[in-house]
């Protein structure tokens, strides 16, 4: 969305005083652990944009609590599963060859936003390194949330999401769906449904000093019901979601723990 659609949608400017007294309405809290998603556009024209949004959360959750955002950076991935768009077949052993390697600092997230990729650029911002899936972190757990991210299985027991599990972290969704809510990869992992399959996938990598096109597993993803998932939980755990706007995005604040084990018992019972 142009900026020039995002001002004919607005019916006022957002500021970051506003946004604080919209994110301390749904909940948000001081020393929390937060995971958020976002659509900044969905917000509403912003007074300073995706920075005043960034400062916003900070500046409640204070020195104790920790903010978490995905930039993940899907296109350092195998051509041939490319979709959207998909490139000629006889281009895929090329971009195979010499597509660059992930690097902290380098490397843009792609698809997630423009508050998550502003984010990943702040002073004390801290990165995990994995070259798809990676998560950026400030506060006081940035350190802990983000060390030690496995190549394999990279949303599953050595992620950042099982970090934020441990430390009772919230989920907030902004002007988006839960088909977009990564938590819900963690309990694919943890969940045994019918169906669940593992499959070896390629990525550029630093190995040794050298840049090589390394084989990877993890298991395939299934993101078509994640939206009912979302809506059945939300339907039978009213009292734990607080639901309220974030400038104009209707927005959700929940426990991830409360989520993911409640999106463990779904699978298994839903995925036939």
């Amino acid at each position: 969305m142009s900026e020039k659609e995002v001002i004919g949608k607005s019916s006022k400017p957002q500021t970051m005083e506003t946004l604080m007294a919209d994110l301390e309405k749904i909940g948000v809290k001081k020393k929390m652990t937060l995971l958020v998603h976002s659509s900044l556009s969905s917000i509403g024209w912003i007074s300073g944009g995706a920075v005043s949004f960034i400062l916003a959360l900070e500046e409640i959750l204070g020195r104790q609590g920790t903010l978490v955002m995905p930039v993940h950076s899907g296109d350092l991935s195998d051509p041939a599963k490319w979709e959207n768009p998909p490139v000629p077949e006889d281009w895929w052993q090329t971009i195979r060859e010499t597509m660059p390697a992930f690097d902290l600092d380098l490397t843009p997230s792609r698809g997630v936003g423009a508050v998550a990729e502003i984010f990943r650029k702040q002073k004390g911002a801290l990165r995990s390194f994995h070259p798809q899936v990676s998560f950026t972190a400030r506060g006081k757990h940035a350190g802990y949330i983000t060390e030690g991210h496995s190549l394999e299985y990279a949303f599953g027991e050595k992620s950042p999401l099982a970090k934020i599990y441990e430390l009772d972290g919230y989920v907030l969704l902004v002007g988006i769906e839960h088909e977009n809510n990564t938590s819900l990869h963690l309990a694919e992992i943890r969940a045994d449904y019918d169906g669940k399959e593992s499959e070896a996938y390629g990525l550029p990598y630093i190995e040794n000093g050298k840049r090589i096109w390394k084989k990877v597993e993890d298991i395939k993803s299934i993101t078509d019901d994640f939206n009912d998932l979302g809506e059945t939980f939300l339907d039978e755990k009213k009292d734990i979601v607080s639901v309220s706007s974030i400038g104009q995005a209707r927005s959700q604040l929940f426990p991830q723990r409360e989520l993911v084990d409640f999106a463990v018992k779904w699978m298994e019972k839903n995925r036939k």
